[in-house]
């Protein structure tokens, strides 16, 4: 049997918004189990995300400090964001993250990784870039607000944020899985073997 994730869909007899915010919003479902009863399920529904593993010619990656509330943690991320327009590339949109949240332009892009960061409560799906051959972006610099406006920027070695992640030092999904998932690249077939930027995304379909 193939180790593959399927699309499949179980009848829903009821669905509800009770709760729409700027960008996401709470569904309820009321869902048939396969014994036939019902049962109501709450879960956030997200537009998705891009991430930017960002790779130097030096084996650093380009990491940012930023606030989060709700766990209440400065962490230290990878750049990223919402895919704001339905149907958005999602290479155009890690692009603009990168240029925003680092002023930074990268001449190579490949997928390292798809993910659904917490598929029990919410149906946010993020695809994970690998950028190289990186350069500083031309012009002026992205004018950022609110948590952004106190973003710490760095450029630190891949074995260290392996070594942070595995010592529950660093907790950020998008860096945590981007990291472990470029290790694991670089000790298998190598990074010219990853998916093309271009390649389809089921779970978040866009146009070219």
């Amino acid at each position: 049997m193939a180790i593959k994730d399927t699309p499949e869909e179980w009848t829903v007899t009821a669905s509800t918004t009770p709760f729409t915010g700027n960008k996401t919003s709470v569904r309820t479902d009321t869902v048939v189990m396969p014994d036939g009863h019902t049962v109501t399920r709450d879960y956030q529904v997200h537009p998705g995300s891009v991430a930017v593993l960002a790779l130097d010619d030096e084996g650093r990656v380009l990491v940012l400090r930023q606030y989060r509330h709700p766990v209440r943690q400065r962490l230290w991320e990878i750049p990223a964001g919402l895919l704001d327009v339905p149907g958005e590339n999602p290479l155009h949109a890690a692009q603009r993250e990168l240029y925003e949240e680092a002023h930074v332009k990268a001449e190579d892009w490949r997928v390292l990784t798809d993910v659904y960061t917490t598929p029990g409560g919410c149906d946010e799906a993020v695809r994970i870039f690998l950028a190289r051959d990186l350069s500083e972006a031309e012009g002026e610099r992205f004018e950022v607000s609110e948590e952004e406006a106190d973003m710490e920027l760095a450029r630190v070695r891949q074995q260290e944020l392996v070594r942070g992640a595995l010592a529950g030092e660093l907790h950020n999904n998008c860096l945590v899985v981007g990291v472990l998932a470029l290790t694991a690249a670089q000790a298998g077939e190598g990074l010219d073997a990853l998916r093309p930027a271009d390649a389809p995304w089921p779970a978040r379909p866009f146009t070219s």
